[in-house]
């Protein structure tokens, strides 16, 4: 067997990682045909080989600043819950096709569930949007699944109705708030229209808003991602989302070991795409920018009251 692997055997000249560049159909043939390919699988294991896939790993180059950054998001963090003041997490969810359409993962069934053969976009009812709201906190989440754009105002939009419907009440004596968020985006550190909405929010609300953005290549350390995306993908794992209310009930039936509780609604209005946000109605905003990393911390504050955050 190893005289025969080795003319088919490739790698690193080093020897750290070897493969074997054949199938394990071709390697039986290459056997005179005495063994079955998967009995040939079996002699390549004790050999050290096994079946792999690529693993995703690598981010890019690291940001200088991305320790910085991250001593940073902590100590806000710290900070709002020492004062009472909320701490959310936020982020969109991979967008789904809502039909017959095959959702990765595994259940228990008597059969299987009959999908259509081919992910055709034309054939769905929508492109469902969830946008997700984590209380740090609490371990509370909140969905709002959108049928329209994911822009900037349908983050914010979501943001603030989880916060008039339960936030408020939850946080009944808070001024400010913190929203942790990916640096791209709907709610990215770049997007004008995103900060634009947040002072809308602030003034509408006496709200002052801070946004900590993670690093490029640092989403994975969003707490939403681990702590309400991933339950709420494990919960509906080889259930085909056929319509909007099944994807509702999905979410609304997630729960954890840890206790999370989550709800869900609807969104069905119309977001446009590509608005503009003029270099003058971003100078009349009332935005601060931390000393660390300003490009990624910021406070907006209402703009006919000047509150001063603790």
């Amino acid at each position: 067997m190893i005289r025969i692997i080795k003319d088919e055997t490739g790698g690193q000249p080093t020897g750290t990682r070897k493969m074997v560049r054949c199938s394990l159909a071709t390697l039986a043939e290459k056997l005179g045909g005495r063994i079955s390919p998967g009995t040939a699988g079996r002699l390549l294991r004790k050999l050290g080989f096994s079946s792999r896939v690529n693993v995703k790993r690598f981010t890019g180059p690291p940001h200088p600043d991305r320790d910085k950054q991250f001593r940073h998001i902590a100590r806000q963090r710290k900070m709002f819950q020492k004062a009472k003041m909320p701490t959310i997490s936020v982020d969109t969810k991979k967008k789904e096709l809502i039909g017959d359409f095959r959702n990765a993962g595994r259940k228990w069934d008597d059969q299987p569930e009959q999908v259509n053969a081919h992910d055709f976009p034309q054939d769905a009812e929508c492109r469902a949007v969830p946008y997700g709201i984590y209380d740090t906190s609490r371990n509370e989440g909140h969905v709002c699944v959108g049928t329209s754009a994911d822009t900037p105002q349908f983050a914010v939009r979501a943001i603030r109705r989880w916060w008039r419907s339960k936030g408020a009440r939850r946080y009944p004596n808070a001024k400010g708030i913190l929203i942790e968020a990916d640096a791209g985006g709907s709610n990215g550190c770049r997007p004008r229209l995103w900060k634009k909405e947040l002072q809308c929010w602030a003034n509408e609300d006496g709200l002052e808003i801070t946004v900590c953005h993670y690093p490029r290549g640092a989403s994975k350390w969003n707490p939403i991602e681990h702590r309400l995306f991933s339950p709420i993908s494990r919960n509906w794992a080889g259930h085909p989302l056929r319509s909007l209310d099944v994807m509702l009930g999905f979410i609304r039936g997630v729960t954890t070991t840890g206790g999370l509780k989550v709800g869900a609604v609807l969104d069905r209005r119309k977001y446009p795409k590509g608005m503009q946000v003029g270099k003058h109605e971003m100078a009349a905003l009332n935005i601060h920018r931390h000393k660390t990393c300003p490009d990624w911390n910021y406070t907006i504050k209402p703009q006919n009251t000047q509150l001063v955050l603790g």
